[in-house]
């Protein structure tokens, strides 16, 4: 009997000393309270607990009195979510829970968040990821951007936190790019150092290869209502490309400073300058140089905003990210064996009007368009190559300029967030584009290039974007069409075009329970998947070039942020 009760004493200690780690740790809980900005409670406001890598935990309600409470939660750092019918979603994040975590959050419209912020950035598509320079606000102002791809959301990091900084390894393997072919490697880091400043640094690379080097530096100063002013720094290298006979190696440079400015609630101006160069190297070696200004101004009236825009710079080949390098670089030709800068005079007028849910745009344009780069794909030897335009052998692309010309148009685009954090956008453009005739002999790349002129075309795009739930998977789609004997694009200053043709971009999280915000993804970036829109042509010395508005690229790899 006795050795039995020793026997019940000695499991029931195992099995407590066994609890100890599933059981002991103490759990805690978060509260608060969801406003408006007028201060009312929101009722019936749905409230989500995020991990730092933003999947949810659990989802609660608000009461009559706008208060939630999220229980059984263990001791870390997480996100708090709110969202409302007719109100943007608002986040917080960094949020160190310990035992009873007190979180209140305000819903905004998206009027009244822009009454709050600079200046919308110049170019880029708004829904690029989260390392596409999101500029933060002044001190005590919510921060607006698109949240991984998905929804737009108010970000708030609370009161009194500390400096941020942030970084990102991302290493891939990409094919179809002018003089980034090849494996890449890319380290980004963003701190703010204070509530009023932004740096941003990358640089990009070829691992243990003599192949380009890209780099970008940009720093931004709030100056609360009155403005902001921003300043970027890029540059690249491209020691492969042949500019031409005795000349091989391609270097650009820019500085770009610019600063917004608030006069009241109603109107916003941006004005700024980029100054430009590139320089060949070799025995005939050439430099080229510009003075590339621009400006613009809007006016708020309720959800609509009319506005006026001058620009002598076209977005680069990856005007899409701003953390790119290239997206402050303009694209680089060659012709008559020279450097050439794409660039132009482009002018326009246009309406936006926003809601929490929709949007629309139209605008009329006015373009003069200088040293038009036209995209081709062939394999030539580079004395070929020196006839009128730049090569890289890497991935054998070729860059001519065509010949000057001028267009009038007008861009129309309707977009709406739709459930499940999806987001949908049409556009409509037509105007001025180069087309390349069909031509039985050509004695020469040049002879090509001098058949090219000017025609009126239209272009469509659609876009689709959104996360599926459970697998966090970030998706966009894409597909932009206008006549295939078109090798410019309509439109070309439109600061959120789609690229050519069908492209698929994806984003998938690797979860591997790391403690903190670090996270891993897995990512595919496929443009022109169908490629389509070629123009081929034989040369006299039976040499094949291609001509797209944009070729068939792929890239891939894994992202490590920190």
């Amino acid at each position: 009997m006795m050795m039995r009760r020793l026997q019940f004493v000695f499991l029931a200690a195992l099995f407590a000393g066994s609890s100890v780690p599933l059981f002991g740790t103490p759990q805690g809980s978060v509260m608060g309270v969801v406003r408006d900005s007028a201060g009312v409670p929101q009722i019936g406001a749905v409230v989500q607990l995020l991990r730092p890598d933003l999947t949810v935990i659990a989802s609660v309600y608000t009461n009559s009195n706008g208060r939630f409470t999220i229980s059984s939660v263990f001791p870390g750092r997480y996100a708090i979510k709110a969202m409302g019918t007719s109100y943007l979603p608002s986040l917080r994040e960094n949020i160190h829970v310990r035992a009873s975590t007190v979180v209140n959050l305000t819903l905004n419209t998206l009027y009244e968040v822009m009454q709050w912020l600079p200046a919308a950035p110049r170019a880029g598509n708004p829904q690029s990821d989260d390392w596409a320079w999101t500029l933060r606000s002044a001190a005590n102002r919510p921060l607006l951007r698109w949240l991984e791809d998905g929804p737009l959301v108010v970000v708030s990091d609370g009161s009194g936190t500390k400096p941020r900084l942030k970084a990102r390894l991302m290493a891939t393997g990409q094919a179809g790019t002018f003089g980034e072919s090849g494996e890449r490697i890319s380290a980004t880091v963003e701190e703010t150092p204070s509530e009023s400043r932004e740096l941003l640094a990358r640089v990009d690379f070829a691992p243990g290869t003599d192949a380009g080097l890209e780099s970008m530096l940009g720093f931004r100063q709030d100056l609360g209502f009155a403005g902001s002013v921003q300043s970027v720094a890029a540059v690249a290298i491209h020691p492969d490309v042949v500019v031409a006979q005795g000349s091989q190696g391609l270097d650009e440079a820019a500085i770009r400073s610019w600063e917004t400015m608030n006069l009241g609630d109603e109107i916003e101006a941006e004005v700024g300058s980029s100054q430009v160069m590139a320089r060949s190297e070799g025995a005939s070696s050439h430099t080229v140089a510009a003075a590339l200004p621009f400006a613009s101004v809007g006016l708020r009236e309720g959800h609509s905003t009319y506005g006026y825009r001058m620009t002598t710079f076209l977005p680069g080949m990856e005007g899409g990210d701003e953390s790119r390098g290239g997206a402050w670089l303009p694209r680089v030709s060659a012709r008559n064996g020279n450097l050439a800068i794409e660039r132009g005079l482009h002018q326009e007028i246009g309406w936006e009007r926003r809601t929490d849910v929709s949007g629309m745009s139209v605008v009329v344009f006015s373009d003069k368009i200088d040293n038009p780069a036209i995209e081709a794909m062939g394999r030539l030897a580079a004395a070929n190559a020196a006839d009128g335009a730049l090569f890289d052998g890497a991935s054998g692309l070729l860059l001519a300029s065509g010949p000057d010309f001028s267009s009038t148009g007008m861009l129309a685009s309707v977009e709406r967030r739709l459930p499940g954090g999806n987001h949908v956008r049409l556009s409509y453009a037509n105007g001025g584009a180069l087309v390349l005739p069909a031509a039985e002999q050509n004695d020469g790349l040049a002879h090509v290039l001098a058949a090219a002129h000017a025609r009126r075309a239209q272009m469509y795009s659609l876009s689709l974007s959104g996360t599926l739930d459970g697998s966090g998977t970030r998706w966009r789609a894409s597909y932009r069409w206008q006549p295939e004997e078109t090798v410019t694009r309509v439109a070309p200053y439109a600061l959120e075009a789609e690229e050519p043709y069908l492209n698929l971009r994806v984003r998938q999280p690797i979860h591997l329970h790391l403690n903190g915000p670090c996270r891993f993804e897995a990512l595919l970036d496929v443009r022109n998947l169908l490629a389509e829109g070629y123009r081929p042509y034989i040369l006299s010395d039976g040499s094949v070039v291609v001509f797209a508005q944009g070729q068939r690229g792929v890239s891939g790899g894994v992202a490590f942020t920190f």
